[in-house]
């Protein structure tokens, strides 16, 4: 039954992307900025979101919600499923990700997304990558635009905290922005790299934003670091999509440490 479930929300996932992204792509530069986010992203993602409830029998619930700035910032959040990469740009919008600049090249989802405005890097140029993320991020938050970052740089294991890069905090600390992290337990349900989906309800938490002015780049990391284990402590972590009993042995949060790269 799982196995069926998963196959029909990636039917309807698929099929979804396609449409919005040839109608993004076509149309979509018509329509001013924030208009052309809320009928392309907005609405691909909240189609997604609906019917991963439907097929899959997968819900949220959002904690801190009172939290949220009311002018844009910089938000880091966990990163361990897809899921929260389609939640994120219900929650924070209009919204600039980053992202590698060879997803832009990706058939309907890229073409659409280039018209949004994200932050494309080269991963390979890490310095210009750097460089591009300061820049572009100053701008887009000056603008009044949501920066979007996955501290870790990719999927983690539920429950377990990757080494953190660095290129969030160090746009904080350039700019003085706000900064607000984000933790989740959606990979409990919809695992990386795996096909079948858990139903059941994830829960996110959002963390106090830090003020990050006159602080530098290592204090900003610190200060991440220390919100992400206070809400990643608070996540619940139920039993694994395998079955398997007892607790996940993901659920303790390891200390995360920093690295060289911007996202």
């Amino acid at each position: 039954m799982l196995t069926l479930r998963a196959a029909a929300f990636y039917a309807g996932y698929t099929l979804a992307t396609i449409v919005w992204g040839t109608l993004g792509a076509l149309f979509g530069w018509l329509a001013p900025y924030r208009l052309r986010f809320r009928l392309i992203i907005g609405c691909w993602t909240w189609f997604c979101l609906a019917w991963l409830r439907v097929t899959c029998g997968i819900r949220h619930r959002t904690v801190g919600l009172e939290k949220v700035p009311a002018r844009a910032c910089i938000v880091l959040c966990r990163h361990e499923s897809t899921w929260e990469t389609l939640f994120l740009q219900q929650l924070f919008h209009p919204q600039a990700t980053l992202i590698k600049r060879e997803l832009l090249r990706i058939p309907f989802f890229g073409w659409a997304f280039r018209t949004l405005r994200p932050i494309a890097i080269d991963r390979r140029k890490q310095r210009q990558a750097l460089r591009t993320l300061i820049e572009q991020g100053r701008a887009r938050l000056d603008d009044g635009i949501w920066v979007v970052l996955f501290p870790e740089g990719t999927r983690m294991p539920a429950g377990r905290l990757g080494r953190f890069q660095p290129g969030g905090a160090a746009l904080a600390a350039a700019t003085g922005a706000p900064v607000v992290v984000v933790g989740h337990n959606a990979g409990s349900f919809w695992p990386a790299h795996q096909f079948l989906k858990r139903p059941g309800e994830i829960t996110v938490i959002i963390g106090e934003p830090l003020d990050t002015r006159g602080l530098s780049t290592k204090e900003v990391q610190a200060r991440v670091a220390e919100a992400f284990e206070a809400v990643m402590a608070r996540v619940p972590r139920p039993v694994p999509l395998d079955g398997a009993a007892g607790a996940d042995p993901a659920a303790a949060p390891a200390a995360p440490t920093a690295a060289k790269r911007p996202d």
